[in-house]
């Protein structure tokens, strides 16, 4: 059982590091998307009049692109984790279930084999008692 709970904690864990990873990759996006609104708005300044407008736009849609995209991976992770937790709380009840089934048949075979040696140590005392009255 705790092999089990180790096991789920451990993918629960690498579902964590692969989100962070990839969070990670979001964030280098967001690095490069920053530097590229640094970029546009340099052109901006040339293009005061006509242009700005239009980068305006692009800035704000990079940046909400960025920000739709890690709120996408956090709840991606988050998500993760509850399936993974989820998955080992089912596990464990199962494996809680599995042993209570065995110990109720152990239990059951336990009291059928105490039945069975009591009738036939009964059926012995019968027949002796037979074997002694015949021999009377």
């Amino acid at each position: 059982l705790n092999d089990l709970l180790d096991n789920r904690k451990q993918r629960i864990l690498n579902t964590i590091r692969n989100s962070e990873e990839l969070r990670g990759g979001a964030i280098e996006q967001l690095e490069k998307a920053r530097a590229r609104l640094r970029k546009v708005k340099t052109e901006a300044a040339r293009f005061r009049v006509n242009q700005y407008s239009e980068a305006e736009r692009e800035r704000v849609n990079l940046i909400h692109s960025t920000y739709k995209t890690l709120e996408q991976l956090e709840n991606y992770k988050n998500e993760s984790i509850r399936f993974e937790q989820q998955r080992a709380i089912n596990q464990v009840r199962q494996r809680v279930f599995q042993q209570a089934l065995r110990g109720a048949l152990e239990t059951l075979n336990s009291c059928l084999n105490k039945e069975l040696h009591l009738r036939t140590i009964s059926a012995n005392i019968r027949l002796f008692r037979s074997m002694k009255e015949l021999t009377n």
